[in-house]
């Protein structure tokens, strides 16, 4: 006779397990679960297999709550040394001995590793950066009809497009990606300065717009969107109406998005603590960088100091070696010398000028493979910090509006009850308490969602860690690249000196 267990009959810590590792949307654990779960034992697979096969177990097949717990004393049994049976079941009356499976609340990563749970990411940073290559150029200034702007030349290797843009296009497409995607990470714009700008900060800006445009294409959900597309594609004069157009009639994205009424479901019970410590850990995160990318414009902006410095020491001894002024008598005897080590002076202008050359190339690989990397890391890091500052002051802010204003009308309508008022304006405040009603679960509903699309952001970001590895090599190769050229020039310069040094002196005198 089939052993049937019920749910009064398990101890506490069996239903734990089961909350912990069942599909919320079913109502049973999934069979590829149940199958990690054994793993986790470290069982021989031999007495795996036969749990498997006495609770009727396999990868494509969900469990009932009651196969689950009979898989759970076979499993505590066989720890014991006991060979798992269907006799060893039936003789087993009241107890129900506890599996070694560990905190219950390490259970839930069994669960949310399953195949097709959505709430997981399974992009890795490569894949991420073969979407789309988008370069950002300047392109000559237009003189309008009072002041001169700035237009770019935005170029997608995935479209094969190429489009001219100016900052309000950026501006007004960054409007609409937040009201499109207001739960997810949408990366600042640099500012607009309304004084004329120098060429300083356009150049700057145009690495900043970049990058914003690189880690928009770039993003898992965004790359899939019209919106997108417009932006990167549309060649018409009116790409702004365009692409605010295309927000009508669709809503944002928990509007459209299949998973969002049933978000909760998705989210680890302990999503709130998750929440908070990834967010401490991002924010010493973006610290670190902040700091690595101070000192990575440093070592940048003193190669090009060192150019700079190169050069004009070659001008000067250029200087030195073009002197016509006539040497005195009494120091003929060293006049000849002097006239043909002003000679060689005079030449060696051509290889300091490629010593600053190389240095100066040195500065601009730093420049774009190492402190632009930190940079777009920089601005994923501060996007991830502003979506948790949105979610925190606007959905959980609006959640407990909605909250406090339905207690109020509910006490309202204890009042109008007590005092027997009209019965029309009991019944408008009751209409108006089921809107509140139905306001307050479309909030929560958006509370839920909000914290899903964090979950899958703050894996967006630790999937963007790795980028570390590119950054340390880029720095790598320039500083070898660099110093390997500039010795190579070294090299070729000393002998230049060596046949003009005094009998018996070396360089280094």
């Amino acid at each position: 006779m089939e052993t049937e267990i019920t749910e009064g009959d398990v101890p506490p810590y069996y239903r734990e397990v089961y909350d912990a590792i069942c599909c919320k949307l079913e109502d049973r654990v999934q069979g590829s679960v149940f199958h990690k779960l054994l793993n986790r034992t470290k069982l021989p697979p031999i007495t795996q297999n036969q749990i498997a096969e006495l609770v009727e177990s396999s990868k494509e097949e969900p469990l009932s709550r009651s196969a689950l717990y009979k898989g759970l004393m076979l499993i505590a049994l066989a720890q014991q040394g006991k060979q798992p049976s269907a006799k060893l079941l039936e003789n087993i009356a009241q107890e129900y001995p506890k599996p070694q499976l560990g905190d219950v609340s390490g259970l839930e990563s069994l669960r949310m590793q399953a195949r097709g749970n959505p709430i997981l990411l399974t992009w890795t940073l490569q894949d991420l950066l073969h979407i789309d290559m988008v370069q950002v150029e300047l392109i000559p200034e237009k003189k309008g009809l009072f002041l001169k702007h700035v237009e770019y030349e935005v170029s997608s290797q995935r479209f094969k497009s190429s489009v001219y843009r100016r900052y309000n296009d950026f501006v007004v497409f960054h409007e609409i990606l937040l009201q499109r995607f207001p739960y997810r990470m949408v990366p600042a714009l640099p500012p607009k300065r309304m004084l004329r700008a120098d060429r300083e900060f356009i150049e700057s800006r145009r690495r900043a717009l970049k990058r914003f445009v690189n880690l928009v294409a770039r993003h898992p959900f965004f790359s899939k969107d019209e919106i997108l597309q417009i932006f990167l594609c549309f060649s018409g004069p009116e790409v702004q109406n365009r692409i605010r157009e295309s927000l009508r009639g669709v809503g944002d994205e928990f509007l459209t998005c299949g998973i969002a009424p049933t978000a909760k479901e998705l989210l680890p019970p302990d999503i709130q603590a998750q929440f908070g410590a990834s967010r401490e850990l991002i924010r010493n995160i973006y610290s670190s960088f902040h700091k690595l990318r101070d000192r990575a414009e440093r070592m940048a902006f003193r190669s090009a100091e060192n150019a700079t410095d190169l050069l004009l020491f070659g001008k000067e001894l250029s200087t030195l070696g073009s002197d016509t002024t006539p040497i005195p008598s009494w120091v003929s005897a060293a006049s000849s010398m002097w006239g043909t080590l002003k000679q060689t002076l005079k030449s060696l202008s051509v290889e300091f000028a490629l010593l600053a050359d190389k240095a100066a190339r040195q500065g601009k690989r730093e420049e774009e493979e190492v402190v632009e990397k930190l940079n777009i890391f920089l601005d994923l890091l501060q996007s991830y910090k502003d979506l948790c500052e949105r979610h925190e002051k606007g959905v959980l802010h609006e959640h407990q509006r909605a909250l406090q204003k339905y207690t109020s009308m509910k006490r309202q309508m204890m009042s109008v009850t007590v005092q027997s008022k009209e019965q029309i304006s009991a019944e408008q405040l009751e209409s108006r308490i089921m809107q509140q009603e139905n306001t307050i679960l479309t909030m929560e509903l958006r509370n839920y969602f909000s914290l899903f699309c964090l979950h899958q952001e703050t894996q967006l970001i630790h999937i963007y860690l790795h980028i570390t590895s590119h950054v340390l090599t880029a720095f790598i190769d320039s500083q070898i690249q660099g110093h390997n050229e500039m010795s190579e020039v070294w090299k070729e310069l000393k002998p230049k000196l060596g046949g003009h040094l005094p009998n018996g002196m070396s360089s280094s005198a």
